[in-house]
């Protein structure tokens, strides 16, 4: 009978891998190979360059502040917002939205948040008298600019003539969207006193309300305006 000439089952790849001896053997029981080694040693070697290079990053952006660069965060900052003809100081980090400072720092809710990204016009302030969404602006960067908020448009706890028609001719259900409704179409006739109803409708094309007050919306800013046209 011949011998059983099947190879084992390691025959091949030991034929293209190194020789298995003791030393090796004993570095497998430990959980360490050759090419484990190498392979982590690259890595180190890898990870060294990045960390040297971050190093090198740092260096070079160290003298920011000697050349007369301010540097601000990650902390709270002390800083002067101008809302509603008032100066109010904060401490708020740059990160702070012009929405967040307003109803936090400030305590001015009447701006809401509704979406938080820009989409449904429900936080609308002025920002020099144009209508911004302020969950997209940066608190810090309103410094120096004059903002109006809803709060800005009742004089001594009297409200204006178009916070009053929202009222009288019931524009508005829930409420999220009318502070940023009324924002914008006071707007509208801060620089149109005479719009037609496709002016209000462009006017609050960005403001999403989900009630659908949208009819009463145009009728009331249509009577503070004196007028009824439709085009």
């Amino acid at each position: 009978m011949s011998a059983d000439k099947t190879p084992h089952p390691n025959s091949a790849t030991q034929s293209k891998e190194e020789p298995l001896t003791n030393q090796s053997l004993e570095a497998g029981r430990n959980g360490i190979t050759r090419r484990g080694f190498l392979k982590g040693a690259g890595i180190t070697a890898a990870g060294t360059a990045l960390l040297e290079g971050v190093h090198a990053f740092n260096a070079d952006a160290a003298p920011a502040e000697s050349q007369g660069v301010t540097l601000l965060g990650p902390g709270a900052v002390p800083v002067t917002l101008s809302v509603n003809g008032r100066e109010q100081p904060v401490e708020i980090e740059p990160r702070t939205t012009l929405a967040e400072a307003l109803r936090i720092n400030l305590g001015m809710t009447g701006t809401k948040i509704v979406c938080d990204r820009g989409s449904c016009s429900g936080c609308t302030v002025w920002f020099d008298k144009m209508p911004v969404n302020s969950c997209s602006i940066l608190a810090i960067d309103a410094v120096g600019h004059h903002v109006t908020t809803i709060e800005g448009l009742a004089k001594d706890g009297t409200l204006s003539p178009l916070q009053a028609a929202f009222v009288k001719h019931d524009a508005l259900q829930c409420g999220f969207c009318t502070p940023g409704m009324v924002m914008s179409c006071a707007a509208l006739l801060e620089g149109n006193p005479r719009p037609t109803e496709q002016d209000v409708r462009h006017a609050i094309a960005g403001n999403l309300c989900r009630c659908g007050t949208y009819p009463r919306i145009f009728t009331a800013t249509l009577e503070v305006a004196g007028s009824s046209r439709k085009a």
